[in-house]
């Protein structure tokens, strides 16, 4: 007998009964699907979404998921996600459905293009920019890779990216069939790029959920302290609310005619615990755990004048009943964020002293703030605010067509263009800019146009000389001072955010590099031939071993002594009219096992099912694992493998951007190792024997030792950082427990 665990129902069936059981579940899967399209299609969209459906259902027919269900119920999933979550129509359905056909089966995009008629180019197009590449070379990064693909398609339609979204959010739904160490690469992977473009498009809903589910799983144990404090509280909260909304509610129906409705909604996990660590303080300190919404419904023919006065006149009564925080208003209906984002934030003092966000907007801007990119092409065209998306847009072709930059760093320029915070900032005729925020003078000069950017010279913020490198801060007004012999130089990639401003400083720099190219190459060409031996060989020879990505960059350091032709020779040698090496090459990343290893014990540490002593190995200093943390090893280059905790700062860029290096790891056994721990710690200062009490409960009360502690107390409040020896993490996790409970304790982090 086999058991079929889905919707929430389990069945003791026999494999007959369970396909039955299957079949009947697609076919109620895809017909709930058509009910929720019912009113976005014409008879040529429901003839192309059935024919896209049994496409789908053949191409997978034989497959399985992880969880047991059929491959098919995930394509039909993507395709609700698009339309009840995003708010897509008919053709990202037939798309959604197909996005994975072309991969896992012989259908062709040749085929597709044919059989959807007018719209089959254009589905074609799409389904090819969710096609991941057939890549072999162990020695191409495919994530980086297939992200330059999707990227491609994004400028010429932005629903492969919005098809996307909804691909991996279904996938981060149902992850729990995946091995730990893939769990672990797919949320890192999730939170570094696919989180931050949800949000640059808008899709709030979808990025604070990408955001939990990646805490869930890179960092569970935090996430279920916050979980279960936000339940706990439940009640209560629920309670402040409706006490908060009551007077609100009663005034406004007072004093104005508009339709509204309010809600009060808890913020997400991931995001009160940000505030937690970034405020260093207790759950119990976190005042604004939820946030009122109050949203107007005023039709669809009023002017966007009548809306800004509208909510600025729900503001004024706010503000009349509670006490409103001026330093934290912002207004941004008239300043709309980049992803065009409208609505009026204000925080005020609500009952009982507490501290709560009020956000005030109409239907269309709340629609557009929950659906992003889908509701703003909606209204495209409905508003004089000019297109925000387009120049993003624009940005990111500039970022595809940049020759310069090589996968990874168009991965990493492409997360710079995900900005979401920004500053305005003005040139001297008064002509407002935005920048992100963070962007220095020298983005601002970019921004104007690259010969300026080129030849910046001088700059005055405010009318005051200041460094090119100054970051920009609201309301500053920029004036750029050129001069004829500027020229950019390496160090100005380190002064500038924008992806305009390094793929412009790149290139000048390509073209300095290419002059300079020239003269090094003469100098090699000249020794080579000293030496009679051929030059092309050679180069190619020399460029390979060491590791240039192409034989100009080789030039450029020999002129400008990077590397020497004594140095290159310490290494080759020329025989019979060749160079030929003196030693033996490196065999680069390969992971090779350790013949002997100096350590004084075993640490129960298992590397790819393989006990770690027959790797060369460390335990990562930045992030100090101790026995029982969940972990992984990655493959560092000259270095043997680093074994660093899931939860470490630098695992969400290994992941996302080398996972073909990660390795999975896990402790098996126990031993009588110690490991280093780091802790910072917060409190309140009271001038009584603070640093006794934790040394007592920390050497004397836990037995524990300490490597390290220093302690300073600015303003009544003390900060320590404390460096301990514990055997597990079980010890380690009694010591914050313990370190916690002491009086004016407030926090206890673990770096």
């Amino acid at each position: 007998m086999a058991e079929v665990m889905s919707g929430g129902g389990v069945f003791a069936t026999s494999a007959e009964e369970k396909d039955n059981y299957y079949q009947v579940l697609v076919k109620e899967r895809f017909n709930s699907l058509l009910l929720l399209m019912d009113n976005k299609m014409d008879d040529v969209d429901k003839r192309n979404v059935q024919l896209a459906f049994e496409i789908a259902l053949e191409a997978h027919k034989q497959q399985k998921r992880k969880t047991g269900e059929p491959y098919i119920l995930h394509p039909i999933e993507v395709a609700r996600i698009c339309v009840e979550e995003i708010g897509l129509g008919a053709t990202s359905v037939i798309c959604a459905l197909l996005h994975d056909v072309v991969e896992d089966s012989s259908v062709t995009l040749q085929e597709i293009s044919e059989k959807f008629g007018e719209k089959g180019e254009r589905i074609a197009t799409i389904v090819d920019g969710l096609t991941k590449l057939d890549i072999e070379d162990a020695n191409v990064n495919k994530q980086t890779e297939n992200f330059r693909k999707v990227l491609g398609t994004l400028i010429n339609d932005v629903r492969v990216v919005l098809i996307k979204m909804a691909d991996r959010l279904h996938n981060m739904r149902t992850l729990e069939a995946m091995s730990p160490i893939q769990q672990v690469k797919i949320a890192s992977e999730t939170s570094f790029i696919y989180a931050p473009l949800a949000g640059r498009l808008g899709l709030y809903k979808i990025k604070t959920e990408f955001d939990d589910l990646c805490m869930k799983i890179v960092d569970a144990e935090n996430y279920q302290y916050v979980a279960k404090k936000i339940n706990e509280t439940k009640k209560a909260r629920q309670e402040y609310i409706e006490r908060f909304i009551k007077p609100l509610k009663e005034q406004l129906s007072k004093e104005t005619n508009f339709k509204f409705r309010i809600t009060g909604r808890p913020k997400s996990i991931s995001s009160i615990y940000n505030k937690i660590k970034k405020k260093k303080v207790a759950f119990e300190q976190i005042y604004d755990l939820f946030a009122i919404r109050v949203i107007l419904d005023l039709g669809d023919q009023v002017t966007e004048a009548y809306e800004r006065m509208c909510c600025w006149q729900v503001y004024a009564i706010v503000s009349n009943i509670y006490t409103a925080l001026p330093e934290r208003t912002k207004d941004f209906i008239n300043l709309p964020k980049s992803n065009g984002y409208q609505s009026l934030h204000t925080t005020v003092v609500g009952p009982d002293g507490r501290f709560v966000e009020v956000q005030i907007r109409t239907e269309q801007m709340n629609e557009i703030a929950e659906r992003g990119f889908a509701a703003h092409w909606k209204y495209k065209g409905t508003s004089s605010q000019s297109d925000v998306y387009d120049v993003w847009l624009e940005s990111i072709r500039d970022i595809l067509e940049d020759n310069n930059t090589n996968s990874l760093e168009l991965l990493y320029d492409f997360k710079n263009s995900l900005f979401q915070d920004e500053v305005h900032v003005f040139t001297p005729k008064g002509e407002m800019k935005r920048l992100p925020k963070g962007a220095t003078a020298l983005d601002f000069a970019y921004s104007i146009h690259s010969d300026i950017g080129n030849q910046c010279g001088l700059v005055r913020i405010n009318n005051r000389v200041v460094p090119i490198s100054t970051e920009l801060k609201n309301s500053d007004q920029i004036e750029i001072i050129t001069k004829p012999n500027q020229k950019p130089s390496r160090d100005w990639l380190q002064m500038v955010t924008t992806t305009l401003a390094k793929n412009k400083i790149r290139s000048a720099l390509k073209e300095e590099q290419y002059k300079l190219a020239q003269l090094g190459k003469e100098m090699l060409e000249r020794k080579l031939s000293h030496l009679k031996v051929n030059f092309e060989e050679s180069i190619e020879l020399l460029v390979k071993h060491f590791n240039y990505k192409s034989a100009q960059d080789l030039y450029a350091d020999l002129f400008n002594q990077d590397i020497t032709i004594a140095e290159i020779f310490r290494e080759f040698k020329v025989e019979q009219g060749k160079i030929v090496f003196k030693v033996a090459q490196e065999e680069g990343t390969k992971v090779v096992p350790l013949a002997t290893r100096q350590t004084s014990s075993k640490l129960g540490l298992y590397i790819n099912k393989e006990p770690a002593e027959q790797y060369k190995y460390q335990l990562a200093s930045c992030c100090n694992p101790v026995q029982g943390d969940q972990v992984f090893a990655y493959i560092t280059v000259n270095s043997g493998l680093k074994v660093h905790r899931v939860s470490c700062q630098n695992a969400e860029y290994l992941m996302a951007n080398y996972a073909h290096r990660i390795m999975p790891a896990e402790w098996l056994t126990t031993s009588d190792s110690s490991f280093i721990a780091n802790l910072r710690i917060t409190g309140i200062d009271t001038g009584t024997g603070v640093i006794e009490r934790m040394i007592n409960e920390i050497s004397n009360n836990l037995g524990l030792n300490i490597r390290s502690f220093t302690i300073s107390a600015p303003n009544g409040y003390f900060k320590a950082e404390l460096s301990l020896m514990v055997q597990n993490i079980k010890q380690l996790s009694r010591a914050i427990n313990s370190i916690k409970n002491l009086e004016n304790v407030n926090g206890v982090y673990r770096d």
